[in-house]
């Protein structure tokens, strides 16, 4: 087995689990502080194109990876919504739908790798936001945005040996954003135990 292979399959994994402990939490506090549902209607969306584009390119890791990570960040919006984000909320998600899908019907295959390259910055964008102007991130999940990192590394590794700029980028914004989110996070978490 070669390195993109162990990356690819160490990318898959994460790609199943990482969106879980954030709906996990939701389900468990039955609120949703500190949450953006933009995010995680975007990252459903940017998730079923990645798994067109992975269809198109011939990559099972990504395919594998994508598809269920669509399933959990869609369930995770509807379950933020019924716990109290509202649908007002939603600015980036159907913009970015419309245009992931004019892309890939203009651009073909390179014009969708192209935006989704930068996807991933895009729909996080939204939770860095929320988590640097809310004082609540009660029930932002600190497991599901260290998951996050971590996938945008492998996913930047496996780019840099199979070379794809698509991924490549995807691995870098992920893991920047993700880092930052997970920086807040750990910031409100310890001023909140400083306060008790």
């Amino acid at each position: 087995m070669n390195i993109p292979s162990v990356l690819g399959i160490v990318g898959t994994l994460l790609g199943l689990v990482r969106a879980v402990p954030q709906l996990v939490r939701l389900l468990r506090a039955r609120e949703a502080f500190g949450v953006s549902v933009d995010t995680t209607a975007t990252s459903t969306i940017v998730s079923i194109a990645w798994v067109v584009y992975a269809i198109l390119t011939n990559q099972p890791y990504v395919c594998l990876s994508t598809a269920p990570t669509a399933v959990i960040f869609g369930i995770s919006t509807f379950v933020a919504l019924r716990f109290g984000r509202l649908v007002r909320e939603f600015k980036i998600a159907p913009v970015w739908g419309a245009v992931l899908l004019l892309t890939g019907l203009l651009g073909g295959v390179a014009g969708l790798g192209l935006v989704l390259s930068i996807s991933v910055l895009i729909s996080n964008l939204p939770q860095l936001w929320v988590a640097y102007h809310e004082g609540n991130l009660e029930d932002l999940s600190l497991g599901t945005w260290l998951l996050c990192t971590c996938d945008g590394l492998v996913w930047a590794s496996y780019a840099l040996l199979m070379h794809d700029t698509s991924i490549l980028f995807y691995g870098i914004f992920q893991f920047a954003t993700s880092a930052s989110i997970t920086a807040l996070k750990l910031a409100h978490s310890a001023k909140v135990s400083l306060k008790d």
